[in-house]
């Protein structure tokens, strides 16, 4: 079907980039449903084309009725600049456009670029909070979509998002609304949640729950844990790749890693939350045009975020969470490209192995990484403290004084009788 079938005018047809020569999937199902005005749940993997999904809808409507307004709620930084970045790219067609308000960034330049009435806010919750507080008028917003929805559940920003869809007093979005959510995975929690901000919500899903692309090919390899940084470099030298993204799970793990990574001559940086805004910035920007080869992340690029034809995708460590796999996993193999997601996984991870296993329901199996040989045992359950001498326990519960603590001196052999 091509993108002429879903009644958007010619501007915008026009204004599609070249490589789009027909609807994704989940753009084919959500695009007829938000164009009919009604409230969408829609469920769809990472990297399917979930933008434009309401990106479109949402700018044809606005086309219609210009006096309307879009809000689209997201749960990082990274994710508001590049919705933002991808709907401007199709909006300057119709002279529609939309300005991104997340945190890091002068409030001020947020408020004077906000004078000049953007039709499309894309903003991260604790950010849009701060400036409908210091008068951002929410009242004329007809169409609200909340982009990786449970991720805003899972980072603690839905009373956030209560806040500014219900209505309260402070800010009043339009009784109007049109809502939509967009997500990769939906808890029983969140569809309960959504059923709160939505009325009679349209569902549509593709493809099945909880899985990774078919374009992704999944290597798992065992390896002690020790030995994660050497074969992770030797990994990256022996197959040359261009692009390598490295997940770990821990903020100062990918600065020491980092290190590690271009003292064996690897142009590497890291991204995590710790750092600045124009540093986090700066390295995304450099990871994406090829300035360094890779770009070792926390859990803050797991989602959302667009890097075109990313090869390869690496776990250092598995993620603590089975549908952060998914995400993570899902930065490769975007678009319909192919990729390949390489885990290095110790005996201790096995517990979060084993949910990413009943979650994706794929036997996942690992294998030995030639060269890096697996001398580590795995956990039995078993504490490893030595049994406690009761006797020994006893005695020491009879001692009254200190000094029947003190060990008693050696005699010399000198002084031996």
């Amino acid at each position: 079907m091509p993108f002429s079938a879903l009644s958007l005018c010619s501007e915008l047809l026009h204004a599609l980039p070249n490589a789009f020569k027909q609807p994704t999937a989940i753009q084919a199902l959500a695009i007829p449903e938000l164009l009919a005005g009604n409230d969408v749940l829609a469920l769809a993997n990472t990297g399917s084309g979930k933008t434009l999904a309401y990106g479109l809808p949402l700018l044809e409507m606005l086309n219609v009725n210009p006096q309307h307004h879009a809000l689209i709620l997201v749960p990082t930084r990274e994710l508001a600049m590049q919705v933002s970045d991808a709907i401007n790219q199709v909006g300057s067609a119709l002279d529609l456009s939309a300005i991104c308000l997340c945190g890091g960034v002068d409030k001020a330049a947020q408020q004077q670029a906000l004078a000049e009435n953007p039709n499309i806010l894309v903003a991260t919750t604790g950010r849009l909070i701060d400036l409908a507080n210091n008068g951002l008028d929410l009242s004329t917003v007809h169409y609200l979509i909340l982009d990786e929805a449970d991720r805003l559940l899972d980072m603690g920003f839905w009373p956030d998002v209560q806040n500014i869809a219900m209505q309260n007093i402070a800010m009043q979005t339009a009784s109007k609304r049109q809502t939509a959510m967009f997500s990769a995975t939906f808890s029983d929690d969140l569809k309960q949640k959504a059923n709160q901000l939505m009325v009679a919500p349209k569902q549509v899903a593709v493809p099945q729950e909880n899985n990774t692309h078919q374009g992704i090919v999944e290597t798992l390899y065992l390896v002690n844990k020790g030995s994660k940084t050497k074969a992770l470099i030797e990994c990256i030298k022996q197959h040359a790749w261009s692009q390598v993204l490295v997940f770990v799970g821990a903020k100062e793990n990918a600065d020491g890693l980092a290190k590690k990574l271009n003292k064996a001559g690897i142009s590497t940086c890291a991204l995590h939350g710790n750092k600045a805004q124009a540093e986090r910035e700066q390295a995304l920007a450099q990871f994406k045009s090829g300035q360094i080869n890779v770009l070792i992340a926390t859990d803050l690029l797991a989602r959302g975020i667009h890097i075109e034809q990313l090869p390869v995708v690496i776990n250092v460590e598995l993620p603590m969470h089975a549908e952060t796999y998914i995400h993570r996993v899902g930065r490769t193999a975007r678009a319909g490209e192919q990729g390949v997601a390489m885990s290095l996984v110790c005996h201790g991870e096995m517990n979060a192995l084993n949910g990413i296993r009943h979650l994706t329901k794929r036997a996942l199996l690992v294998q030995e990484l030639d060269g890096f040989p697996v001398t580590d045992k795995p956990s039995t359950g078993e504490s490893k403290r030595a049994p406690r001498d009761k006797k020994a326990n006893r005695r020491t519960n009879a001692k009254k004084s200190i000094k029947q603590f003190q060990t008693k001196p050696k005699r010399s052999a000198s002084g031996a009788k």
